[in-house]
């Protein structure tokens, strides 16, 4: 079998490590094992889309459980002979190494290090949801945090979007385009300026900023939001908008560049300013965050390592 050409001289176990394995790693993986690499991916099987009973928006796969997507990603790869996947493991340490990177991996301890001539990084976004008691018993069955993804279930009923953050009024103006019954919770944040909150009201839109006492329902449903000022406002299910950051604390000695929010960036092929060190998917320079566009953006980088590896040009 021809493996990917070494950057130097030293041996290496793998070709390619992938950091991840939701669709954007899986999707590399599948590609770069087609290109006969050796590939090794690491997943923590802890995906940020695990509350999700049903995901949206993947051509043939419209409404399938994440945990089924994985599943029938990781059942095609066992085909090649040439990847293989670790699930339940995490990378303890990622590290500069003479031809490539080292990395220290395993579950609770380290187990092992691999080496790998290059690597990319698909591990997603960690999400901190605002502190609003019992949130977490909605979210996913009818509390969401895309509206592209989940939207479509929603239209023309009463909703909710609960956030903190600055950019809630531009996410208020987007949920609207589904429904006219829409109420923005800022849960004590001062999140949308009196001027947003005018031009909310002048389409529809209500903005409540009391701290959130309690989400009202049944069994997952959300019925109705209950104020800390007393006022309960009556919702059908809504949005939430979370904070996202990337996690790269196991990067040792490594310190690729990355944006404000701290997303790494890299250039329209997936590759960061470390040589040999490529991103994926949400952990890239935000975009939708979608599966299907994770999905390609791991199979784009695939073809653009392969590409590096043998030191030829590419349009991708």
């Amino acid at each position: 079998m021809t493996s990917l050409t070494p950057r130097a001289d030293e041996p290496a176990d793998y070709d390619v490590l992938i950091v991840g394995g939701g669709p954007a790693g899986l999707s590399a993986a599948l590609n770069l094992g087609r290109a006969l690499a050796r590939v090794l991916v690491i997943d923590a099987d802890r995906p940020r889309n695990a509350a999700t009973l049903r995901s949206h928006g993947f051509l043939t796969r419209d409404g399938i459980p994440p945990q089924e997507l994985r599943r029938l990603a990781r059942a095609e790869l066992a085909a090649y002979p040439n990847v293989e996947v670790r699930s339940r493991t995490r990378v303890a340490a990622l590290r500069p190494a003479a031809g490539g990177f080292a990395a220290d991996i395993g579950r609770r301890e380290t187990e092992a290090t691999v080496t790998a001539r290059t690597t990319l990084l698909a591990t997603g976004l960690r999400e901190t949801l605002p502190d609003v008691p019992n949130l977490r018993g909605y979210y996913g069955m009818s509390l969401f945090s895309c509206a592209a993804c989940d939207a479509w279930e929603l239209q023309g009923r009463r909703l909710a979007l609960i956030g903190e953050t600055a950019d809630l009024a531009d996410r208020a103006r987007l949920i609207g385009r589904w429904t006219e019954n829409l109420a923005v919770f800022t849960h004590g944040a001062d999140s949308v300026t009196p001027d947003e909150e005018a031009a909310l009201a002048a389409v529809g839109i209500s903005v409540h900023r009391a701290p959130i006492a309690e989400l009202v329902g049944d069994r997952g449903q959300l019925e109705a939001i209950r104020l800390a000022d007393g006022t309960a406002v009556g919702v059908d299910g809504g949005f939430v908008r979370p904070e996202w950051d990337v996690t790269l604390a196991f990067l040792d000695g490594i310190i690729p560049a990355t944006d404000d929010a701290g997303h790494l960036l890299t250039d329209r092929s997936g590759r960061t300013d470390v040589p040999g060190l490529y991103a994926a998917g949400d952990a890239a320079a935000p975009g939708p965050q979608q599966l299907i566009v994770a999905a390609g953006a791991g199979a784009r980088v695939a073809a653009v390592i392969v590409h590096d590896s043998i030191g030829i040009a590419t349009a991708h």
